[in-house]
């Protein structure tokens, strides 16, 4: 469970944030949505522990982001909008992300492979100079094989091709049972399927909250 309590976040005299509360449990899949600069990102990054609030609390599984970050992010799949700049091999980056995480490299390309994603042919390549659909088709594989409790994805079809985006939805269908699912998007109907849950935010607050 992930518990919001009057979370505020401000960056100089801009307020990002204005104490939000929420809670998300399992089997919530949920569409956060609003316009550019509304808090969904900002959210997602203090329930990731990359940010400190000014005020309010975040917590999830009664832990801290901040205090507990190693274990949260055990729990944790997260494919963010812009791709970090990663300079290592694909080879490379795939044996930091198995050690570092247990993640099994088969389950990886198989996923790879449902993404329609070649990546026995860019093993030698630099991950900073994959294509930004490439990039997001290996995040992508890389959350599902993790097989999280709680997977979030920040505009996550926003570099991939409309067959890529329905494989990324049907392999999320495959995979949604017990787990908490956020979407930062805004494209309902992409994920209207797959979401029984719609946050709407404006201004740094919640304007709506919807179940279905």
């Amino acid at each position: 469970m992930i518990k919001i309590k009057n979370l505020t976040k401000k960056f100089g005299n801009t307020v990002s944030l204005d104490s939000v509360s929420l809670e998300f449990n399992i089997n919530d899949h949920i569409a956060l949505m609003g316009p550019n600069g509304a808090g969904k990102t900002t959210l997602i990054r203090l329930i990731l522990g990359y940010y400190h609030a000014n005020s309010g609390d975040v917590s999830i599984n009664d832990l801290s982001p901040i205090e507990n970050r190693v274990d949260i992010l055990k729990k944790v799949s997260f494919v963010p909008q812009l791709p970090p700049p990663i300079k290592l091999s694909i080879n490379e980056l795939l044996h930091y992300i198995c050690t570092s995480t247990n993640i099994n490299k088969e389950l990886i390309y198989h996923y790879c492979k449902e993404m329609e994603l070649d990546i026995t042919q860019i093993l030698n390549k630099s991950f900073f100079k994959l294509s930004g659909g490439m990039k997001q088709k290996l995040l992508i594989s890389v959350s599902l094989a993790k097989n999280s409790e709680i997977m979030i994805y920040d505009e996550p079809t926003a570099n991939l091709d409309p067959k890529a985006r329905d494989n990324f939805y049907r392999l999320l269908k495959q995979n949604d049972k017990e787990k908490i699912m956020l979407f930062v998007t805004h494209r309902l109907e992409e994920v209207k399927n797959i979401t029984n849950r719609q946050i709407y935010f404006d201004l740094g607050k919640v304007i709506s909250d919807e179940k279905f």
